[in-house]
C-alpha cells in the first residue's frame, strides 16, 4: 500500500509541476533570493538544530562591513563554542582545542548548506515546487520544496520569510519522507545595529591559518562509470592515512547541494562489506577485485551501494 501511495504522490507530483511550470520558476528565483540575502542583510538569528544525535540551541549573527562579510555561530548551551569569519578566514573556538583558522567562503557548521547554494546550476536536475504559505516565527513564509529530479538524492522543504527572504525552517527529507535534520528559527533580527554590535569582532586577533597538507595528485586505474545527474568532480588525489598500510586514493564530487568522495585502497584481510548511516551521511564499503570500495557522502545508502557498483578498474600498464 506504501508503494502505491508514493507511486500515486509521484505521478500527481509530475502532473503538479508540468502544469504550473511558471510556478516553477518563480520558486527557483525566491530561493535564489534567500541566497543573496543570506549573505548581503546584517541579521541575528536564534534557532535550533535538530538531528538524529539530539537537539543544539545556537545564536547566528551576520554583517556586511567594509564589502566583507562577518558573521559569529555561537552555542548557546553548554560548553561555549563559538565559529567567527572574517572575510574568507573561517576561525573555531572548541574546548579543550587550539583555536585555528581555516579558509572558507562562509560558516557551514550547524547551518544548512542550502543557503549558500547556487539554485541557477541546480535548476536542470532539481524541481522548485511551492507548497503555499504558512507561519513560522510568527512571520509569514514562503514554502518550496527542492527535489532532485532522478530521485536519487535526498530532498529539502524550505520555509522562507516572505519579507526578508531569509530562511526561516529548513527540514532534510530523506526518499521516505522522514525528517533527517532540521533547522528552525525560534526569533531573528534584521537591521543595521547588528553590524555595529559586531565592531569588537572585526578587531579581534584570530588564531594562525592552517595549513592542510595536500595529497599527491595522480592518474588513477578506476572511474566510477555512474554518478547522479549533475555532480562532477571537484578534486582527486593519493594520501597516506596513519591506519591504512596503503595509499588511498580519492576523488570529491559535488552537484552544488550535495557531495560524496569515493575513495579506494587495496583490500586486506579484514576488509568486509559495511553500510552506515548517520543522519544525511553515509559510509558504505565493498570490497571487490582486490580492492576496498568506500563511498562517504551526503546520500542515500541505495545510491552510494550503485555508484560503488559501477567502479571499473583498468588494467594496470
Amino acid at each position: 500500500m506504501k508503494q502505491l501511495w508514493c507511486t500515486v504522490s509521484l505521478v500527481a507530483g509530475s502532473m503538479f509541476f508540468s502544469a504550473n511550470a511558471s510556478a516553477d520558476l518563480s520558486s527557483g528565483a525566491l530561493l535564489q533570493q534567500m541566497n543573496m540575502a543570506s549573505q548581503s542583510l546584517n541579521y541575528e538569528l536564534a534557532f535550533i538544530s535538530i538531528n538524529k544525535q539530539g537537539v543544539e540551541s545556537l545564536r547566528y549573527r551576520h554583517a556586511r562591513l567594509d564589502n566583507q562579510p562577518l558573521a559569529q555561530l555561537l552555542q548557546m548551551d553548554g560548553p561555549r563554542r563559538e565559529v567567527v569569519q572574517r572575510g574568507n578566514e573561517i576561525s573555531y573556538f572548541e574546548p579543550g582545542l587550539e583555536p585555528f583558522t581555516l579558509n572558507g567562503d562562509y560558516i557551514v557548521d550547524s547551518l544548512p548548506s542550502l543557503i549558500y547554494t547556487d539554485f541557477k546550476r541546480l535548476s536542470p536536475y532539481y524541481d522548485f515546487i511551492s507548497v503555499g504559505r504558512t507561519r513560522i516565527a510568527d512571520r509569514l513564509c514562503e514554502v518550496i520544496r527542492v527535489v532532485a529530479r532522478d530521485g536519487t538524492r535526498y530532498s529539502y522543504i524550505v520555509w522562507m520569510d516572505a519579507e526578508s527572504k531569509l530562511p526561516m525552517r529548513i527540514d532534510l527529507l530523506d526518499r521516505d519522507g522522514e525528517t533527517l535534520e532540521q533547522f528552525r528559527v525560534i526569533s531573528f533580527t534584521v537591521n543595521n545595529q547588528v553590524g555595529s554590535s559586531m565592531q569588537n569582532l572585526a578587531k579581534a586577533s584570530l588564531p594562525p591559518l592552517l595549513s592542510v597538507p595536500a595529497g599527491d595528485s595522480a592518474n588513477f586505474n578506476w572511474v566510477p562509470s555512474w554518478i547522479p545527474q549533475g555532480f562532477n568532480e571537484i578534486s582527486s588525489s593519493r594520501r597516506q592515512l596513519p591506519t591504512i598500510d596503503t595509499p588511498v586514493e580519492s576523488r570529491l564530487y559535488s552537484d552544488g547541494l550535495f557531495s560524496f568522495s569515493v575513495n579506494i585502497n587495496r583490500a586486506t584481510a579484514s576488509s568486509s562489506d559495511q553500510m552506515l548511516r548517520t543522519g544525511r551521511r553515509t559510509v558504505s564499503t565493498t570490497v571487490r577485485d582486490n580492492a576496498e570500495i568506500t563511498i562517504v557522502g551526503e546520500l542515500p545508502p541505495q545510491t552510494t551501494k550503485r555508484i560503488a557498483d559501477s567502479i571499473k578498474f583498468r588494467a594496470a600498464q
